[in-house]
């Protein structure tokens, strides 16, 4: 293994949680004021990632007095305390950057009731399972 992607290993978070685009999440951020520390939630509609590894982002869009506020957070940044998912959606694109000329109703995914298939987030992208079974030769 190159040894730039066994440090980027060392410095991920183990877990992420499952979600993905079209997505409802709760994104939980610590913000430092002066000499205190605080945790803001942030809560809105997955509308992208970007990177890979320890340089995994996610874009969250959420409204806000009518105007529309984006907000990129890094996944494996010790800033992000948790990221809770309240809704999953039922989406088509891998960028759900349209949403930004939408107002009102036009806004609304299509909720997804069911159990999702498939890891969303590239959650176990960076570390492999480990098989503890001996290899059958």
């Amino acid at each position: 293994m190159n040894i730039m992607r066994q440090l980027e290993l060392e410095h991920m978070k183990p877990t992420l949680p499952d979600f993905g685009i079209g997505d409802t999440v709760d994104v939980h951020y610590l913000i430092r004021e002066g000499d205190k520390e605080r945790v803001q939630i942030f809560s809105g509609v997955v509308i992208a990632f970007h990177g890979a590894g320890t340089r995994r982002t996610t874009t969250i869009r959420r409204i806000v007095s009518g105007e529309g506020v984006e907000r990129t957070f890094p996944l494996h940044s010790s800033r992000v305390a948790d990221v809770q998912v309240k809704e999953r959606g039922i989406v088509r694109r891998a960028k759900l950057f349209y949403l930004r000329g939408r107002e009102g109703k036009a806004t609304r995914l299509t909720r997804n009731l069911g159990k999702s298939k498939f890891p969303r987030s590239g959650a176990g992208s960076g570390v492999a399972p480990k098989n503890d079974a001996p290899a059958a030769e």
